[in-house]
């Protein structure tokens, strides 16, 4: 049996609310226990730092705008890479130089093509960002891309003519700690507690570390929207990383405030999926949408827009509603409405169940580590 491989994780920071963060540091855990020698570079780390893995900060001025930041922290690690033997170095953002790319993030020529004006890829920051991307997607480079999204494979592949063979699939990836725990009643009457939130209110829940993106002021407008009496009886509950500051004052505007608690940051998710009735998740953009199958794998019903990738797995599992189509705020209002009031959320619940059980929602880790291996042409 040859030893382990020597491996370099590469990220610009980490900290441990976000989804590319959580999987880059799954991944690399995971590897570290297959026997692999894991070096970690990265600008920034928030939190704790796990053992046996080396992590190594990069500087880069913190008064220097993003996209300037960036490209300094590549220039060091082209740099500091070239000065050490690895066997593969694999990326969990763009940049130049990465043998394997965790493809977290959509196509961002096409994001801004959709949404910008021409003027915009003018600027510096557009140049840098689209630059690092071509360096991953550009058909002459070598990159191997770890896709977490079917349909951005098939909006990188028109923006670059990336070859198929570069890209793998890979299968949801959810943490086990999603399923539904034995003592999961206790669990929800605790966690309404603590909110003072009675059994015969409906809790809404919104998850996200990017509150405008993930479209937490189309759940304000709409539980605005309500008819008085569900809007009494209906609170809604955020949990994520980022300023509440703007949703509290538009909360605040559409007269919800008092309906309306900021969590923050949790490292406790699971016990607010249990206590919650449904999940709202109504993204502006969402490469997958990771905690809509964690919703499933808990048994909440979930209310989102088809322009999540995870989305069909909803429709799928029969566990709430999807709207597609370009969105409207009307249509997201009446569908949130109707699923307050609706006698199907028992069956939802039990729907969702069922299809976290049934489906493979669980394997993303271990099959990223196996493909890490295979492309370093590790055998035991």
């Amino acid at each position: 049996m040859r030893s382990g491989l020597r491996l370099a994780f590469c990220l610009f920071s980490y900290h441990p609310y976000g989804g590319l963060q959580r999987d880059f540091l799954r991944i690399a855990t995971a590897c570290r226990s297959r026997g692999h020698d894991i070096h970690v570079f990265a600008m920034e780390w928030s939190g704790e730092r796990p053992r046996g893995i080396h992590i190594e900060l990069l500087p880069a001025p913190r008064w220097w705008r993003n996209h300037l930041r960036n490209r300094s922290f590549i220039a060091s690690l082209r740099k500091r890479l070239a000065s050490s033997a690895f066997d593969l170095v694999v990326g969990f953002n763009r940049m130049p130089g990465l043998d394997v790319y965790y493809a977290a993030d959509p196509c961002y020529v096409a994001s801004v093509r959709e949404r910008r004006g021409s003027l915009y890829r003018l600027g510096a920051r557009y140049r840098n960002h689209a630059a690092c991307e071509k360096a991953v997607f550009s058909p002459a480079a070598g990159t191997r891309i770890l896709a977490i999204a079917e349909q951005e494979i098939k909006r990188f592949r028109s923006h670059y003519g990336t070859p198929q063979s570069r890209f793998t699939l890979l299968p949801p990836g959810i943490a086990p700690d999603r399923r539904m725990a034995g003592d999961a009643n206790g669990i929800r009457s605790d966690l309404r507690a603590e909110f003072g939130i009675e059994e015969r209110e409906r809790l809404l829940l919104f998850v996200g570390s990017d509150f405008h993106r993930k479209g937490l002021d189309r759940v304000i407008r709409a539980l605005a929207s309500l008819d008085s009496g569900i809007r009494r009886k209906t609170r809604l509950v955020v949990v994520g990383r980022d300023n509440p500051g703007p949703f509290l004052r538009l909360a605040k505007r559409r007269g919800v405030d008092r309906q309306l608690s900021c969590a923050g940051a949790r490292e406790d998710v699971p016990r607010f999926l249990l206590g919650a009735d449904i999940l709202v998740h109504p993204a502006y953009s969402e490469n997958t949408g990771t905690v809509l199958l964690e919703a499933l794998a808990s048994g909440l019903p979930v209310l989102t827009t088809g322009n999540c990738g995870y989305a069909f797995h909803v429709e799928r599992a029969g566990a709430g509603r999807v709207l597609t189509g370009p969105f409207s705020q009307d249509s997201f209002n009446l569908r949130l409405a109707e699923m307050l009031d609706s006698d199907q959320l028992p069956a939802w619940r039990r729907n969702a169940i069922e299809y976290s059980r049934s489906e493979d929602l669980y394997s993303l880790v271990d099959y990223s580590c196996e493909l890490i291996e295979k492309f370093a042409g590790y055998r035991c």
